[in-house]
């Protein structure tokens, strides 16, 4: 497994902060991706969930002005469908690799977020925008589709109605409708949403990171799983932690009035 903090990342900057991996789109101006930057995040993931010192990681866009504006339509001019089919696994790869993240995935929207763009942020578990931001999913403008879990995600985020007003209707939104129909968690001014997502972010190191996983893992249930059967795994995957060394110094500290030393173990 390559490590994350000395590789190169096609399209994305990479540093760590204590816990955090902090990774921030870098394809100027408007931080479109690419099949190079798709396959650099859909590695970047796999690396990190295999370094038990990551607890979470932080997504955002460089600069002030674009999270990201999607995918670069002119690889799309031609009509050729081999690029497209190319194109799609890569998001789809990407994509569902930062939905499976074992850890706290937060997305810091502090500019346009359009198409894969707010895909990308969909994909997180939790959302910030700034509220100068917009964001958008437009495809249907240009003859294609969301094709990198816009029209599962985005529906299961804030419902049938206003993903079909965002998706059919091609509305842009603005930060404050964002908030109100649940797409983002929080709102906040210009310049401000990495740091608070970091906070977020650091909030999770105070948690047992084996419990964050399996607790990810079950609420994500909900989403293909019937809900008798997942009362069924929440009570196993309570057990199974029983195994982790984790469970055992998280019951201890609280006993001995101390703060946990996570193992990930």
């Amino acid at each position: 497994m390559m490590d994350w903090r000395k590789h190169e990342h096609t399209g994305l900057k990479v540093e760590a902060d204590g816990h955090v991996a902090v990774v921030t789109l870098d394809n100027p101006p408007a931080h479109t991706w690419t099949v190079h930057s798709l396959s650099a995040l859909r590695d970047l993931v796999g690396a990190l969930n295999a370094d038990k010192d990551i607890y979470a990681l932080v997504i955002t866009g460089g600069g002030e002005k674009f999270f990201s504006a999607g995918a670069d339509l002119k690889q799309f001019a031609s009509g050729d469908k081999a690029a497209a089919r190319e194109a799609a696994r890569r998001f789809g790869e990407a994509f569902e690799a930062l939905s499976g993240f074992r850890g706290v995935s937060i997305a810091a929207i502090n500019g346009y977020a359009m198409g894969g763009g707010l895909e990308c942020a969909l994909a997180c578990d939790l959302r910030i925008i700034e509220d100068h931001a917009q964001v958008a999913l437009p495809e249907a403008t240009v003859g294609l589709l969301p094709c990198a879990g816009g029209t599962q995600n985005l529906t299961r985020l804030v419902g049938e109605g206003w993903a079909k007003r965002m998706i059919l209707l091609g509305e842009r939104i603005d930060a404050d409708t964002a908030l109100r129909i649940g797409l983002a968690e929080e709102k906040v001014a210009k310049g401000a949403a990495k740091a608070l997502a970091l906070e977020w972010a650091h909030k999770a190191e105070k948690q047992s990171p084996t419990s964050i996983a399996a607790c990810k893992t079950l609420v994500q249930f909900t989403r293909t799983g019937s809900h008798a059967a997942a009362l069924v795994a929440e009570r196993e995957a309570f057990v199974d932690l029983f195994d982790r060394a984790d469970q055992a110094e998280g019951v201890n500290a609280f006993l001995e009035k101390r703060a946990p030393q996570w193992k990930n173990a």
